[in-house]
């Protein structure tokens, strides 16, 4: 038998919770009736001698102490004989001749004992009831482990969010499938698909397929919650004078008033025209005005700003300093 410490993986400082955790770890991988290891059984057997061991404090300590083996069996190096210790007792040497009795009493650390430590409890806790390999139980075997969830990402664009759409998922095991996007959907959501994952080693159901849905980077609208945002090129002319001018939305372009006078970095709201809340109705598009000036240098625009400069100056910096 090695010792109970390189069987479970863990260093002689180690706490109760590491020991637990290797144990539970190594329990999971060789428990001979779900393990696909080589000689799982043997391994099996060897951990939970281990973990009988270095589970149970008072035995832990024995053992550092080197009054047991790494199978829980008493020893005491350098004895001559037995003394009055009784049965299941040795006699350890006494100062000045003769033996003075000792026995190992670790609380009942037979597995299974009344009052004793039990690794089978973990074990049943672990696997539905199975516990230790042989041990007689009413409750029926655990199904085999199911297989691992796959994990993927699919980029739609903002339109297809809104309303929901169908996109081709391709998954680690390249594998491609078809996957339904639900209205409304949001940058960064997840969607599970059933049964779509990886296969499981041991028969079971497979794992599901864990999906990352991001929504492109729109060319003109920019999403701020459940609102959008946008902004939208005007003349000179529409800014001065007033325009009703044709303005995209989500669902096609609509007809927006600008009023006279406007500056730019004006904006407008349209209700409605963002995206849909959960609860119903929707939030809003913030339309921005932009003044755009014609692409090549216009002679009598540069005139009549030459004779407005003159006649009707104006600071519209003034509140800045």
């Amino acid at each position: 038998m090695r010792d109970p410490y390189t069987v479970l993986g863990v260093t002689k400082g180690a706490d109760a919770a590491a020991i637990k955790s290797a144990f539970r770890k190594l329990a999971k991988k060789f428990h001979p009736d779900q393990s696909t290891e080589p000689k799982a059984k043997e391994k099996f057997s060897e951990i939970n001698t281990a973990y009988e061991i270095l589970g149970d404090e008072k035995k832990r300590a024995a053992f550092d102490r080197g009054e047991i083996d790494a199978e829980g069996k008493p020893r005491h190096p350098g004895f001559e004989g037995f003394g009055a210790g009784g049965p299941g007792g040795f006699g350890g040497r006494r100062p000045g001749g003769g033996f003075e009795g000792f026995e190992f009493n670790f609380g009942g650390a037979r597995p299974g004992a009344a009052g004793g430590f039990d690794p089978g409890d973990i074990l049943n806790e672990m696997f539905g009831g199975a516990g230790r390999r042989g041990r007689a139980s009413s409750a029926p075997p655990p199904p085999p482990q199911r297989g691992e969830d796959a994990v993927a990402a699919v980029t739609i664009g903002l339109a297809e969010a809104v309303k929901g759409t169908t996109a081709r998922v391709a998954l680690p095991s390249g594998r491609t499938l078809e996957a339904t996007i639900p209205a409304g959907i949001e940058d960064g959501k997840q969607i599970r698909l059933k049964r779509q994952g990886h296969q499981s080693l041991v028969g079971g159901e497979p794992g599901d397929a864990i999906v990352t849905v991001r929504i492109a980077k729109h060319p003109f609208f920019r999403v701020d919650g459940k609102d959008l945002r946008l902004d939208l090129p005007v003349t000179l002319y529409e800014a001065v004078l007033g325009a009703k001018v044709n303005a995209p939305t989500l669902d096609g372009m609509v007809e927006l008033a600008v009023p006279a006078g406007s500056n730019g970095g004006r904006t407008l709201r349209l209700r409605g025209k963002g995206l849909p809340h959960a609860a119903g109705g929707a939030g809003d598009l913030f339309v921005t005005l932009r003044i755009v000036l014609p692409d090549e240098s216009d002679p009598d625009l540069a005139a009549l700003m030459r004779k407005w400069e003159a006649q009707k100056p104006y600071n519209p910096r003034a509140d800045l300093g």
